[in-house]
């Protein structure tokens, strides 16, 4: 792969923030790297993201056109623009002010639930490792970079169908399994060209 791809990933603002935060809690999980909860709340939360992103995907960012201003800018920033300009960097990436806050919810939720700290720090670290795979992923497949594998190809051609084919089809990023799941992994053959993939706004 081109080094000019991974250094232009890795350099984003939103990235390295996101790195800056990874570190100190992969190290703290590392320390306790001999416990079997430590690594069972740090696949916990690697499967949160896995299923969030897709519930995130269809059910938020492809929201009905909400008529309140700020609403309706908030969404248009998360994704509605992403969708009229798949390819525009700085709309490519989720801003940390949207992700964090997310993460937190999550991360509260679950010290509810187990009450202890280190197996929390774990939870979190595994969110944030998934949500970087996610957004790596992501942006491969706007990329003009061909993946390695038969599977990320087939995951790649299935988002770009998602951007130019049909936006009620192919939520996931980094899996199809949940689009399997409900029913919007189709041959894409089957599916009609839909008149709004590039333009979310405009459904009615």
């Amino acid at each position: 792969m081109n080094t000019k791809y991974v250094k232009e990933f890795f350099t984003f603002p939103d990235i390295m923030m996101m790195l800056v935060l990874l570190i100190p809690l992969i190290s703290y999980t590392l320390l306790h790297a001999l416990s079997l909860s430590v690594w069972v709340s740090f696949i916990v939360g690697m499967a949160t993201y896995a299923m969030s992103e897709y519930m995130i995907h269809r059910f938020l960012f492809h929201m009905k056109t909400p008529t309140h201003p700020f609403l309706l800018k908030t969404i248009k920033r998360l994704h509605f623009d992403h969708h009229v300009d798949p390819t525009n960097l700085k709309l490519l990436f989720l801003p940390i002010w949207f992700s964090l806050p997310g993460f937190s919810i999550f991360t509260i939720a679950f010290y509810f639930i187990t009450s202890n700290f280190t197996f929390t720090v774990a939870y979190l670290a595994g969110i944030i490792v998934y949500f970087m795979y996610y957004e790596w992923k992501h942006y491969i497949a706007h990329r003009p970079v061909q993946p390695r594998t038969e599977m990320g190809r087939r995951i790649k051609k299935a988002h770009l169908w998602h951007h130019f084919k049909n936006e009620n089809y192919w939520f996931g990023v980094t899996h199809t399994a949940i689009d399997k799941t409900f029913g919007t992994y189709k041959d894409q053959k089957e599916v009609d060209k839909s008149d709004t993939a590039r333009n979310l706004e405009n459904r009615t």
